[in-house]
């Protein structure tokens, strides 16, 4: 197990990625805290992992109230004492084509995808550097390279993501803490369930392998770079996306 006895954070853990991201740590034999705003959701992960022998604790974090951040961040403490991996997970779409974007649209999209992934990750550095290791890994996007239509604001989150993991790799590799970023393209999570399947497909005839991703692909990809295996890997943009950027 390449990740035996590693202590993990991840947020947006209640659903798609993130619950996958967080089975497959626990499969590997990390001790997994879930964070979500859902507790039905964390509680059922919870369960499920606990169930199959793993090791969980579940958390509501709102990732843009510090508060709930601090309280999940001892927590952990207080059960592992340790913290090896942060996956800044958490995200969430307010999509609107520039012009027609709200304020409350673009500023809501930055205080979960940017500021929140800040928060999280300066609530746990210093518990890093005091041990002299650590890995964070951010959830950015294929929007985070190259933007879309209609995503002012999640590209700019995206692209944020990335602009925080060169920093930090930069910032604080001489200290033992790897920094990296995970580029997802189409991936097949509940957030597309309400798009059309005319929607869906035309997606998928853009991918050179004809389908979309799965969940468990992306958690695949966090899961190494969590692990010892990938211990020169810093300050890397790995794209997870079947080719659809060629």
């Amino acid at each position: 197990m390449r990740l035996k006895e590693k202590v993990a954070i991840i947020t947006g853990a209640g659903q798609g990625i993130g619950q996958a991201t967080a089975i497959k740590f626990a499969r590997e034999g990390a001790r997994v805290a879930l964070c979500d705003i859902n507790r039905s959701a964390v509680d059922a992960t919870v369960e499920t992992i606990v169930a199959n022998g793993g090791q969980a604790l579940g958390f509501v974090v709102d990732v843009t109230d510090k508060a709930s951040i601090a309280r999940m961040v001892e927590g952990v403490m207080g059960a592992w004492g340790r913290i090896d991996t942060l996956v800044n997970n958490a995200g969430i779409v307010q999509d609107a084509q520039f012009r027609k974007m709200t304020d409350e649209q673009f500023e809501r999209v930055i205080d979960v995808n940017l500021k929140g992934v800040y928060n999280v990750t300066k609530a746990v550095v210093d518990i890093m550097l005091e041990q002299n290791s650590g890995c964070i890994l951010n959830a950015s996007s294929i929007v985070g390279l190259y933007g879309n239509f209609g995503q002012t604001n999640y590209a700019a989150t995206k692209f944020g993501v990335i602009g925080m993991v060169k920093t930090w790799a930069r910032e604080l590799g001489r200290k033992g803490i790897r920094a990296n970023a995970i580029c997802p393209g189409f991936i097949s999570t509940p957030i597309l369930t309400a798009m059309p399947d005319k929607i869906v497909r035309m997606m998928e005839e853009k991918v050179p392998l004809g389908r979309l991703g799965k969940p468990e692909e992306i958690a695949n990809t966090y899961a190494w770079l969590a692990s010892d295996e990938a211990s020169y890997i810093n300050g890397a943009v790995i794209e997870v996306s079947g080719g659809v950027t060629i």
